[in-house]
């Protein structure tokens, strides 16, 4: 489907009846394809994590229920999922009735599963529960107040260099920024890199991570061409990148791809 017909950056009437026409796919092939990868075959595994903070539902005895959830797409599903549509999708749950939480996780995990080729996974939190969230995990250091030369505010791959002996490490900025690209707004994030392999310049990352300052992307697109910028130009053994974006729209997405198949996303962030 075309990204003109999507409802991002149209003016909407929000349904309150339940609806997964609603749900709006986009392909992941094409930015694959620019940047270079062949349809099938990706040097990573990972997925994307969305929390949703505007769930509700009606119980059957017409009293309102709700939950925030975490919804877990696969990186290997064929589409994902324009955010709007998504918002306006679990808007039309807000008058329908179901008969449990359990029935409505259910049909949501059933209707993202079919509107992206791929099973999605799905689970409610209750609001009520206390949620941790930190600046940044333990164990990662900041590259924010590294001096950097020649700044720039456009893509610049070429920014990253690796050298030395191996190392190990894990690397945090929270300076992360790029745009939407139907709407120009701004979409904020922290970028947590861990690796093992020659020492990347922390300046040159710093560099390169605000040159996506004016990029217009998704943001799965976005991790996707920092994993594989990283792969290529700094050779290491192993590699994981994942960004916590900013919340909004009651959605938050936080991509993360990896060499490891075990790779987890990590702990919710103070800007989410």
């Amino acid at each position: 489907m075309a990204l003109d017909n999507a409802p991002l950056g149209k003016a909407s009437h929000y349904p309150d009846r339940y609806d997964p026409s609603l749900l709006f796919p986009v392909a992941r092939d094409e930015n694959r394809r620019r940047i270079g990868l062949e349809d099938g075959r990706w040097p990573w595994f990972g997925g994307d994590l969305w929390q949703a903070w505007e769930i509700s539902w009606l119980r059957p005895d017409g009293i309102p229920d709700l939950a925030w959830a975490e919804i877990r797409f696969p990186a290997a599903s064929p589409s994902i999922i324009e955010s709007k549509s998504l918002k306006l999708y679990l808007n039309s749950l807000n008058q329908t009735v179901f008969s449990s939480a359990e029935q409505v996780v259910e049909t949501v995990s059933g209707d993202l599963s079919s509107a992206c080729g791929a099973a999605v996974n799905v689970r409610f939190l209750s609001v009520d529960d206390s949620a941790m969230a930190i600046g940044r995990p333990a164990g990662f250091a900041l590259i924010d107040n590294q001096p950097v030369e020649n700044v720039v505010y456009e893509y610049a791959p070429e920014s990253l260099t690796a050298s030395g002996p191996v190392v190990s490490e894990k690397l945090c900025s929270h300076l992360l920024k790029s745009n939407c690209p139907v709407t120009g707004q701004p979409d904020w994030a922290t970028v947590l890199i861990s690796y093992t392999g020659p020492a990347i310049d922390r300046a040159g990352l710093l560099r390169y991570i605000v040159s996506f300052r004016q990029k217009q992307d998704f943001h799965e697109h976005c991790v996707e061409t920092m994993f594989t910028d990283l792969l290529t130009r700094c050779k290491p053994g192993s590699l994981s990148v994942c960004a916590r974006y900013t919340r909004r729209g009651g959605l938050d997405i936080n991509p993360w791809r990896s060499t490891e198949p075990d790779e987890q996303v990590g702990p919710r962030l103070i800007r989410q």
